[in-house]
Parts: C-alpha cells; structure tokens; sequence
C-alpha cells in the first residue's frame, strides 16, 4: 500500500511521509542495511537513490535496486566481493557496478555527474563529490530522493516526495538546462507519464516543445531503448499523446503523427491516428491471449503502426470515397525502414512487419466462405505469428456498429475455431509437402538444385490446396506435374 493512501501533501504532513517512506524501507531489510553497514565500516557514505525510493513511495515492489556512493568502482567492486552471490561490472567505465544478493538485484554506482557535448550522441561521465551533487543532476526531481544509509535519512532537496504526492514530473533544476544535459529525459517524462499516469509541469512540456530537435544528437540505441519502455508501460497512449504534443514524435517516430492528416475510410474515427491508438488499447486488452511473456512489445508496436502505410496509399476517388489499397504493403516496408533505423533487432523486425502486412489477410472471410486450403495458407503465412495476428485482427476492430462488431468477432471466432479443427487433423503448424526433398530427388532422378525447389514448391501448394495426401498420391501427382513441365 502506498504511504499515500490518506495523506495530502500538505507542507504539515511530509515528516510524516517522509517517516513512512523510511518506515517502508524495512521491508528491504536486512539487504540494504547490510549494505549500508559494509560500506559505512569502510568509510564511504552509500544511500538508496532514485526510482526504488519513489516506488517505495507508490507502493510499488520490486527486487531492483539503485545505490550511490562517494566509493569508485574498484572499491565498490571489493566492497561488493565477499558479500554479494554474483559480482558483475559491465557498466564499470560509466561508474556502476551490478550484483546480486538473494533475490535481490542491487547496482551501485559512484557520486557523478553527466553532460552532454552539444555535438556527442554519448554523455561524458564524470564522478562527484557528494550526495546533494548527484541528486542535482538527475532528471526529475520525483528520482532525486535518496535514503542515507545505514542511518536511513531521508534526503529530498527538490521536493520530490510532494511531487510524487501530486502525481507531477518536474526537473531539479530548470527544465531547459537539465534537457540539455541529456536530451533523452524529454523521451523519460512521455515514458514516467505512461508508466506512472503522471503529468508533466507545463515548464516540463514548454521545454520538450522547444527543444524537440535535441533528441537527433541521442544514440538510436538509447532512443529504442526509451521508446519500447514507453510502448510497454501501463498506459502507453498518454505518453505517445504527450511525444506528438511536443513534436518529439516528429523526430523518433514521424510516421505516427502523420497519421493525424488522414480521415478514416469508414468514418468511424477522428483520423488514422486516433484509430491506432484505440488499437494499441485494445490489443492490450487482449494480451492475456499470447503464450509469449507480457507486456509483449511486437504486439503493441504492430497495433500502434499497423497503418503506417496509409498516407502514402491515400487516393480519392469519385464521389468523396478515400481508398488506401496496399497500405498493408507499404507499411510493413515502411516499418522495416523505420525499426532498423531505430537499431530493432532483426526478429523484432521481421515479426512487426509481418503482422503489418498480414493485418488485413482475414477481411473477406465474412460468413466463412473460405475454403480449407484459404485457411491453411492463412496459417501457413502466419507461421509463428499466428497467435499475435490473432490479436491484431481483433484489436483492429474499432467499429461502434456493435452488429458490426458481434459479426466480426463471429467471424473470427469461426476462423480460430476452423484452423484448430485442421491443426489437430493436418498438424498444421509443422505444415510442409509430403514428399521431401530426398524422396523428390530418388522419384524424379535429379541431383540436388533448382528443380528440387521448384518441385518442392509444387508440393507444397499441392498440399495447401488439397490437405495430406499419402506417398502413393504424392509420388502420382508429383509425376504428372514433372511430365507436363518436361
């Protein structure tokens, strides 16, 4: 329970909250005041900093925490060694060395600073002397508070705890300065916004608004990294809403705000974009469908971009009707161009695209008039995006005709329930000719080579088309075809 649950944020009442927040670090207990213990014998002050003091605050657990010392790193490391089940320090030359002590996870990381070169994609790392002097460089003043340890002081000098009481984000120092530093705290105030349901200080967002163009000297990397966070958080839509407002989705993600400049074909939404984002909404809904872990970034990232292709496929045609043919097409490549910019690996990439472009595959089943073979090529271009393109399908259904939306969710339940009356009688998940490629080299007398693969092929749509058929019908066919060809 949040230590918020009745309290305002009354100048009276923060030495209370303040005294809870540190009441609440008991439960941490005896991880963190061993930790405290250990370093304040070696002579190095060390104190609980940042997010996990906010999540205390919240009420929200996690085994994640992040520490800061006067200590360096090959002190930390030594302090570490001994105590600590793993020792890592990969992130050594940034000051930070990671380990883990139960079901703990603990990184500690030297008093520094960080800014940026106006020209450098990477901050230039310097260590601090003090704990006031770290708390100032970091990006909102809801991460600037820390607990000392072990003497469990609250340390709050930006006003942080009434922050997080108000639910606002603001900047320790002024907005323009700290945007400066690190332009991608600008993508971190879109992605608390949705993760927290917080909203920015109005000098937060002035200062995003102004200062959009910043972002272009970040890393692609770091940006992706911000950007699925964003996607992946409770309430994406209002931190999506809030990189449109201010013009940074012009430089991470233009083919989302232009969205905005293409009406619907059916006139069930303000713009494309609106529909979008109402998509992501649903999809999330139905993320409990997916086997795979969630929040599932392919899933939302498909819903949010799935007609990306639609401004460049815009035609209108007589009598005031607009038509997007392709768009299916033409995004899936726009996506492709997009993630690999943003640094996306290959697998992400290819299962996006792939949704995007099957997206509009199951309108036109309508009353279930296709054939087995139509399902079995719904599957077998699917492949191992089924299950999510399930949930696109649906997602997309943003009609408020609710007999429209019965009728398609009918559709589509009939569908489901067709592919699996196949899959348990075709297996159709390991969907393949049958006829290998050996057999079709011993049938035929070929060597290996392009005339396997195009008999393969055949085979292949033979099945698809007509279901499993024994070696004796296989080796028929595939004969006939081979005299016709020959």
């Amino acid at each position: 329970m949040s230590p918020f649950a009745d309290q305002s944020a009354s100048a009276g009442s923060l030495p209370a909250l303040q005294r809870q927040a540190v009441q609440a670090l008991l439960q941490l207990a005896p991880v963190v005041d061993e930790l405290g213990s250990r370093f304040d014998a070696a002579g190095h002050e060390i104190a609980l900093v940042g997010g996990p003091v906010r999540d205390i605050l919240l009420g929200r657990g996690s085994k994640d925490l992040d520490f800061t010392t006067s200590a360096h790193p090959d002190v930390i490391e030594r302090l570490l060694s001994g105590w600590a089940d793993h020792v890592w320090d990969i992130g050594k030359a940034f000051g930070t060395i990671g380990c883990r002590k139960g079901e703990w996870v603990l990184e500690v990381t030297t008093y520094r600073s960080e800014t940026y070169d106006p020209t450098s994609r990477k901050p230039e790392v310097a260590y601090g002397d003090s704990l006031e002097g770290d708390l100032a460089r970091r990006d909102f003043a809801m991460n600037a508070m820390a607990v000392r340890l072990p003497s469990r002081q609250f340390v709050d000098p930006y006003g942080g705890i009434t922050d997080v009481a108000n639910k606002v984000i603001r900047t320790p120092g002024t907005p323009e300065d700290s945007f400066s530093d690190d332009p991608l705290r600008m993508m971190r105030a879109a992605r608390f916004a949705a993760q927290l349901g917080f909203t920015p200080d109005p000098a937060v967002v002035a200062a995003m608004t102004a200062m959009a163009d910043r972002i272009t000297i970040v890393s692609a990397e770091r940006v992706r990294d911000e950007l699925e966070k964003l996607i992946c958080a409770d309430q994406p839509r209002i931190g999506l809403g809030l990189l449109v407002q201010t013009g940074l989705a012009e430089y991470v993600l233009p083919e989302l705000p232009a969205l905005q400049l293409e009406v619907d074909e059916h006139h069930r939404h303000k713009d494309v974009y609106q529909h979008s984002l109402t998509v992501l909404d649903q999809a999330i809904d139905l993320e409990s469908r997916l086997s795979v872990p969630t929040p599932d970034f392919v899933i939302r990232f498909a819903a949010l971009i799935h007609d990306i292709g639609k401004p460049k496929t815009k035609r209108n045609e007589a009598g005031g009707k607009v038509t997007f043919h392709h768009h299916d097409v033409v995004g899936a490549k726009l996506a492709r161009k997009r993630m690999k910019a943003l640094r996306f690996s290959n697998e992400q990439i290819e299962q996006v695209s792939k949704l995007i472009e099957l997206h509009l595959r199951f309108h036109g089943y309508g009353d279930g008039e296709w054939t087995d073979s139509a399902v079995r090529r719904y599957v077998r271009d699917a492949g191992d995006q089924l299950e999510r393109l399930h949930v696109l399908t649906r997602a997309d259904s943003t009609t408020r005709n609710k007999r429209k939306v019965e009728m398609l969710r009918a559709a589509y339940d009939d569908l489901e329930a067709r592919i699996a009356r196949l899959q348990e009688q075709e297996e159709l998940d390991a969907l393949r000719p049958d006829l290998d490629g050996n057999q079709i080299m011993q049938i035929l007398g070929i060597p290996p080579g392009r005339e396997v693969g195009e008999a393969y092929k055949f085979l292949m749509e033979l099945r698809l088309d007509e279901g499993p058929l024994d070696e004796a019908r296989a080796r028929e066919e595939l004969l006939r075809w081979w005299a016709a060809r020959t």
